[in-house]
């Protein structure tokens, strides 16, 4: 079971990235996906949970109208479109797969499988 995420990259406040995560190993469309991420020193934090749909979804309230988490299914992808980025959002990004049972899964050891981060780094 892999995750590799992407897309990361040097920003300045107010643009916009999009990251993506391909998955593998795993009957993607049977999981609900998260984002996480972690700054330094700090603790991993909860950014975006989507069913496995695609149909529900979920934000943590710092990210909630500047983030967007969708999924192709056909392509084992999960994505996380930030727009209106600001430096605090400034952490590596971590996509991972939630232990079986239920989508919508905030706390990191609710997850099993994560993938390697992508740094994003927001320049003031």
């Amino acid at each position: 079971v892999q995750l590799q995420a992407s897309g990361g990259g040097l920003v300045q406040t107010g643009d916009s990235l999009r990251l993506s995560c391909a998955a593998s190993g795993r009957t993607f469309s049977s999981y609900a996906m998260g984002w996480f991420r972690q700054a330094p020193g700090k603790e991993r934090e909860f950014v975006a949970v989507i069913d496995w749909s695609g149909g529900r979804t979920d934000y943590s309230d710092s990210v909630k109208g500047r983030f967007t988490i969708s999924r192709d299914n056909a392509k084992n992808t999960v994505y996380l479109q930030m727009n209106s980025l600001k430096p605090e959002d400034t952490a590596v990004y971590y996509c991972a797969y939630p232990k079986i049972g239920g989508w919508n899964k905030r706390r990191p050891n609710e997850f099993d499988v994560w993938g390697q981060g992508t740094l994003v780094t927001v320049s003031s």
